[in-house]
């Protein structure tokens, strides 16, 4: 089987046609889109860069003793509180998640503390940060007119700036609007099953994200599609690759990154029909900052400009080999694999509806057992399936 990069011009309404009842919907980039409002959306990766990168350049971080912060009530708005660092010319106001942050590590319930008139909170707060058994925190202070407190963490804290992994990304990517290979997705026509990756980038379409707590990005390499064997039908069995990266420098999450190949985006930015998905985290400890910069970092660009061929030979290895011929050979096969009866029967059935014949190869379980998956109510179920069809086809290769 060869692998062939296509020309847009080539699919129907300068588009690809895709099967996307095949392997796996993964729903993470659409939950960012439908939580996201207009001023966390940007428009390509030079905006989201230059706006993570100015907060960065406007902050600091220290480490301070607990028992020497202030913590003061304003007189002229009971609501709020104000912290004195030690060193600091002026009071921060800690944002929302700040002030939980610091709540959190002197042990004092944050939702209780919003609830109490601005200058009981203070002093149960004052207590706490005297009585602190770790006795250091570190701050980041951001100053944009006004000194906010944006994150209270304890002192091993590794901080990986938001605008460090964005212009990673940028190394690979440019500005993430089609002047390198990688680009804001497309959108799968569902009338006609058709992927068209021509969308003009717009505060609907884009999935380039940041707000004060985090930063979120998914590109796709959409216009060179790859061929990785056929559809019943004849036609090509058609693949993107694509990744998506995530990180917060206040330490709302940790640091991470997926890559995978997938056959088609949809409006509400649901993956569809993603393979071969593999996920790397990285949490903010005390070593984060290293670790970036040797592990995430390059397997980034590893995967940019990796060669498909080790996925296409995966795939096809799956479709060549052979595993049952008789419905007595289905059953053993998925019940030794820890499939129960019930699991048995539907993901048999499940190929059966889509290809027309019962399983015969690898990738023809692995295109049951996903689709099962995909009508799994828990998510634990769901994703432990899926992991059996992925053990599936590494067996395979």
């Amino acid at each position: 089987m060869n692998v062939q990069v296509m020309d847009a011009g080539r699919g129907n309404a300068d588009g690809y046609k895709v099967d996307v009842s095949r392997g796996e919907r993964v729903g993470r980039v659409s939950s960012e889109w439908f939580s996201r409002p207009d001023d966390e959306r940007f428009l390509s990766l030079d905006d989201l860069a230059r706006s993570v990168r100015h907060r960065a350049e406007h902050s600091r971080t220290r480490v301070v003793e607990t028992a020497a912060i202030q913590v003061e009530a304003s007189r002229a708005d009971p609501e709020r509180l104000a912290l004195v660092l030690p060193g600091a010319e002026t009071p921060v106001a800690p944002t929302h998640w700040s002030f939980g942050q610091l709540a959190s590590q002197v042990g004092a319930p944050a939702t209780y503390l919003r609830q109490l008139p601005a200058a009981l909170a203070a002093i149960n707060l004052q207590y706490g940060l005297t009585a602190h058994r770790a006795e250091q925190i570190k701050t980041l202070e951001t100053d944009e007119g006004r000194v906010e407190l944006r994150a209270v963490t304890g002192p091993d804290y590794g901080r990986i700036y938001d605008h460090e992994l964005v212009e990673a990304v940028q190394r690979i990517a440019g500005n993430g609007t089609g002047d390198t290979r990688w680009k804001v997705p497309g959108v799968l026509d569902w009338s006609t099953g058709v992927y068209n990756p021509r969308v003009d980038i717009s505060k609907d379409t884009t999935t380039l994200y940041a707000s004060d707590r985090d930063v979120f990005l998914f590109l796709v390499d959409d216009l060179n599609p790859i061929e990785a064997g056929r559809l019943p039908d004849g036609s090509p069995d058609l693949y993107f690759r694509g990744f998506y990266c995530w990180n917060s420098e206040v330490g709302a999450k940790t640091l991470g990154m997926a890559s995978f190949y997938l056959r088609a985006v949809c409006q509400n930015r649901n993956l569809w029909g993603v393979e071969d998905f593999e996920e790397i985290t990285i949490r903010h400890s005390k070593h984060a900052a290293s670790r970036f910069a040797h592990e995430a970092a390059p397997a980034l660009l590893t995967f940019a400009n990796s060669s498909p061929m080790p996925f296409v030979n995966g795939i096809r290895a799956a479709r060549e080999r052979v595993v049952a011929r008789s419905d007595e050979d289905r059953t053993e096969f998925l019940r030794k694999r820890g499939f129960s009866r019930p699991e048995t029967g539907r993901i048999i059935d499940a190929v059966l509806a889509e290809e027309g014949r019962p399983p015969e190869s690898v990738f023809d379980f692995v295109q049951g057992i996903t689709a099962v998956a995909r009508g799994k109510a828990h998510q634990d179920a769901r994703l432990d399936m899926e992991a059996k069809a992925k053990k599936l086809l590494d067996q395979a290769a």
